[in-house]
């Protein structure tokens, strides 16, 4: 999926892939998040909005199925370890 970069808010880069319909965003922290189910009219409003992080807070972040391809929180960690200071 080609990503095109931004910046707006926390987003640094998003990309869509009509077929599948599966918006994808990459935030500041590093991590990379995948939405099915987004149409191309969401996708169309939020690749040429002004305010494209509060487009994406407003009509994707809590609308759409969401998951996680990427992040900094390293594999096979609980991430509740460190909400219980557990190393």
């Amino acid at each position: 999926m080609e990503m095109k970069k931004i910046n707006s808010g926390k987003l640094r880069a998003i990309g869509y892939d009509a077929r599948a319909r599966v918006l994808q965003v990459q935030l500041d922290t590093g991590s990379t998040l995948q939405y099915s189910g987004v149409g191309e009219d969401i996708w169309r409003r939020l690749s040429s909005s002004g305010a494209a992080w509060s487009f994406y807070r407003d009509n994707i972040e809590e609308e759409f199925t969401v998951k996680k391809v990427s992040g900094s929180m390293s594999a096979g960690k609980n991430p509740l370890d460190e909400f219980f200071n557990k190393k």
